[in-house]
């Protein structure tokens, strides 16, 4: 009988002892051997968004992390499929049918907006309106608010390879934006004044858009935010017509509306990192906080790691509020 009760507490004991390896506490100390894998779906923002949660979630939560790379088509498959838990940038109007699609087969969840005040359309440089006394540079445009407005300035943004006519640099034949800027130029008039031009590649606008800058010439083209683009330059995006759904889609003659930019896992996390769910659906960023870690990436030739670390600490009142207090000390000892 003595023999009997002794083995009976052994057991109860090893069955505690279980439970208490398997137990978690707010910093999901029970999922610690998970390795979590982000999409890099190709552009600097979601390599930042994948630094700055990697980061909370591999100190903060005791995880690993991975990174697999790819097009936004592959990496979209690859979180359907769960070769890949996260994604921390989903421009879900340029993939509208799909993402829908996985969510509606319960093969991903979307978990929060990481941001929706983006925005994309043509842009010149701030000093073309306004000037810059600093640099000595005098308004070239002061008229200069709309995108019709462009009518008026040809000879500003005169085209090299065909004088008397403008040139508005827009974006890389390809891509879905062209259709919608070149159809733009028809639907506002201006076509017949300004050409517009298709440049090879993002990094050929960019170093269009340098070269004026840095030089205080005339510039007018195609970009987006959140970027270190319009991060570090001072730009101003030129107006356009309120949004109104039928009229973009009859003939593009409105803004371009902002992308709903959200964070998406796969459906398989919730058993396997729950307490991550618990902390992404409280993440919330926005362009101008987006821009900020880019803009410091590009003037300190830092990496995404390294410019996620610096936002971290720049922006220790927000993301503090995403955890509970115990994952956010770890974090900040770590930093």
């Amino acid at each position: 009988m003595k023999k009997q009760v002794i083995l009976l507490m052994s057991a109860l004991m090893l069955v505690v002892l279980a439970a208490c390896g398997n137990s978690e506490d707010a910093s999901g100390e029970g999922e610690k051997s998970a390795t979590i894998t982000f999409g890099d779906a190709g552009w600097d923002s979601i390599r930042v968004h994948n630094y700055i949660a990697g980061t909370i979630i591999t100190e903060g939560y005791g995880h690993k992390m991975e990174v697999t790379s790819g097009s936004t088509p592959a990496t979209t498959q690859g979180l359907r499929e769960g070769d890949i838990d996260i994604m921390m940038e989903m421009w879900t109007d340029n993939i509208i049918e799909v993402y829908n699609e996985a969510i509606e087969k319960d093969e991903i969840m979307e978990l929060s907006v990481n941001f929706d005040d983006n925005a994309q359309g043509f842009w010149v440089p701030t000093y073309v309106i306004e000037g810059d006394e600093e640099r000595g540079i005098e308004p070239m445009a002061p008229e200069l608010k709309t995108v019709k407005d462009l009518e008026k300035y040809p000879e500003l943004f005169e085209d090299p390879q065909d004088p008397g006519k403008g040139r508005v640099i827009g974006a890389p034949s390809g891509w879905a934006v062209d259709e919608i800027l070149a159809t733009k130029m028809k639907t506002y008039g201006i076509d017949d004044k300004i050409n517009y031009f298709r440049p090879g590649s993002d990094a050929a606008i960019v170093t269009s858009l340098s070269d004026a800058y840095e030089s205080g010439e005339p510039w007018v083209g195609y970009y987006w935010s959140p970027t270190w683009v319009t991060g570090m330059y001072d730009l101003t995006l030129l107006d356009e017509p309120d949004y109104d759904k039928e009229t973009f889609e009859k003939n593009r003659g409105t803004e371009i509306p902002p992308n709903t930019v959200t964070v998406a896992v796969n459906s398989g996390m919730e058993d396997k990192a729950p307490k991550v769910i618990e902390f992404l659906r409280n993440y919330e960023t926005s362009s101008e906080l987006t821009a900020e870690a880019l803009k410091y990436m590009k003037e300190n030739d830092a990496s995404e790691e390294e410019a996620a670390k610096w936002w971290l600490k720049q922006h220790e009142d927000l993301w503090t509020e995403w955890v509970p207090e115990d994952v956010a000390k770890k974090v900040k000892d770590s930093l």
